[in-house]
């Protein structure tokens, strides 16, 4: 192994992302600052904030909330620099606790001033509007909207927040933009074990804001490949997070011949991808995620007519809700097209992140309902239950004739939902191995997914949200494969189940547009096939 592989499987293992809290260094000054707290440490305590018993005081916390005050207040640009270090090397130093303080501490008291924006209202709504139909000169017509104009750009500067000039200011500094996607990944943490209307007004500011600074223009384009410098290959292993990559020739096969992988990178965090892709070249579009890992070897690429997107993965928490893979998706396809004429059709093969838990649920409260429904029997039409068989007769009679055939110590149940139920939630999968199970579950569950992706919606769009990401890029559902993903992973998500998402060139935008306005999917015929009118009778 040389020296460059090593160095990628070494640093992948040790570093795997948790930015949340982790005290990374933005400068070469803080790097030697961290180095020389970590080298005074026992090897129990580590580099970590949360182990920096400094971090946890209150001294300690009102040093960094005075830089922060000196970031957003001074002026003097000569000395702004020096400051901004201050404070980011002393975030970093705060305790898990001190760093939630601190930032309801940004929150709330570097909002805007309502009372300020509250007293500009009151003049503004004051003033009258000149009558429409009196003919007035410009010069005077001009004088007669002046206090309009001046309370309007009063307005404008009061309804932003204090803490602005502080994200502004961090943008355009040596490693700001970075500092600031960790600052927003703390946030996320926060909010997402606690509902604070403060923190969720800073958040989404500073979301703004992110979307902004990280507008496609401002984004480079990145072709990755084995000789890119092992640190950035480091980053692509550890942060793959559709499908891991299990060693060294499983990176080298992924950006190998008939393979490809593109990045988004930003000038102001060099060397690492905000977000990549990986697409696998094929004559067809693949069922299953073995053909595209671990079938060898790969086609000629001049032999491919399909180019399959089957992981999209990001590398920053603080950038989560601003759709980078959008834009990344429509390049690389652009890029493909340019460079691959014969490449034809453009396709995914995803994963169902939220199938299973919905069926599971589904199947559990079924199963509950269907036992009051037996013991006391509901009259025809009665809307006092939301109990649904969402088994067919069939399909019913296949699950429950299971005992009969094999397996009887893991297919029990009272009815076929109970024992759909009993076989799914099972750790160990035994239902893969067994063809006569695999047989009777297929029908229900690639009817079930099929209405999942195309039926079961969280405020008009699509529950998933792999298929809701997808969606709303222009993609339409093609295809459900079974036995598609046996990793554990797989089939503890969907059963095993992947999807093929197609991005027809001719109708993206029509197709994106579409379900934005609508919740309309678009889907082939063989997947409306699987999906039956639904009846509450």
């Amino acid at each position: 192994m040389n020296k460059k592989a090593l160095s990628i499987l070494l640093r992948a293992r040790m570093n795997k992302p948790n930015l949340s809290l982790s005290p990374l260094p933005l400068t070469q000054n803080a790097a030697s600052k961290m180095h020389q707290q970590n080298s005074q440490k026992s090897p129990e305590e580590g580099n970590s904030a949360s182990n920096n018993h400094s971090g946890n005081s209150e001294s300690e916390f009102k040093r960094v909330h005075a830089s922060m005050q000196s970031a957003i207040s001074l002026n003097k640009t000569e000395v702004l620099d020096d400051v901004l270090n201050n404070f980011s090397e002393g975030y970093f130093t705060l305790s898990h606790e001190n760093r939630r303080k601190l930032l309801l501490v940004l929150a709330r008291d570097y909002d805007l001033n309502r009372s300020q924006v509250r007293e500009l209202i009151k003049q503004y709504l004051g003033l009258e509007l000149p009558d429409d139909k009196a003919q007035v000169s410009g010069s005077k017509e001009e004088g007669l909207f002046s206090s309009f104009y001046r309370i309007e750009w009063n307005l404008r500067h009061a309804i932003q927040p204090v803490y602005e000039v502080l994200f502004d200011r961090l943008n355009t500094h040596p490693g700001g933009l970075r500092f600031l996607s960790i600052l927003r990944a703390n946030i996320l943490d926060i909010l997402a074990e606690e509902n604070i209307a403060s923190l969720r007004a800073l958040d989404s500011y500073l979301k703004e804001k992110l979307s902004t600074w990280l507008s496609p223009a401002a984004l480079e384009l990145h072709q990755i490949t084995w000789d890119d410098p092992a640190s950035l290959l480091e980053k692509i292993v550890a942060y793959e997070a559709v499908h891991p990559i299990s060693n060294l020739l499983d990176l080298k096969r992924r950006l190998g011949i008939g393979r490809r992988c593109f990045g988004y990178l930003h000038p102001a965090i060099p060397g690492e991808p905000l977000i990549f892709i990986e697409v696998a070249l094929m004559k067809n579009v693949a069922h299953t995620i073995q053909e595209v890992l671990w079938d060898s070897p790969p086609i000629p690429e001049s032999e491919a007519t399909s180019a399959l997107f089957y992981s999209i993965s990001s590398t920053q928490p603080g950038l989560a809700g601003i759709n980078l893979g959008k834009f990344l998706i429509k390049r690389v396809v652009k890029l493909v097209k340019r460079e691959m004429p014969h490449i034809s059709t453009f396709a995914t093969l995803s994963p169902i992140p939220g199938f299973m838990t919905w069926l599971l649920s589904k199947l559990a409260s079924q199963t509950v309902l269907a036992e009051g429904d037996m013991s006391q029997p509901v009259a025809e039409g009665s809307g006092s239950t939301f109990y649904e068989n969402i088994l067919k007769p069939d399909e019913e009679e296949a699950l429950m004739s299971l005992p009969n055939i094999c397996c009887r110590d893991i297919a029990t149940g009272k009815n076929g939902m109970e024992v759909m139920l009993n076989l799914l939630t099972s750790t160990t999968y035994k239902w893969i191995h067994s063809p006569e199970i695999s047989s009777a579950l297929k029908s229900p569950l690639m009817r079930l997914c099929a209405r999942y992706l195309l039926k079961e919606k969280k405020r008009g769009k699509a529950l998933d949200s792999v298929a809701n990401f997808h969606l709303q890029n222009g993609a339409m559902v093609e295809r459900i494969n079974w036995m598609a993903d046996l990793s554990e992973k797989g089939l503890s998500q969907s059963g095993g189940i992947m999807v093929n998402y197609v991005y027809s060139l001719d109708n993206i935008e029509e197709y994106a547009h579409s379900y934005f306005s609508n919740g309309v999917i678009q889907a082939s015929s063989d997947l409306h096939h699987h999906v039956e009118p639904h009846s509450d009778k």
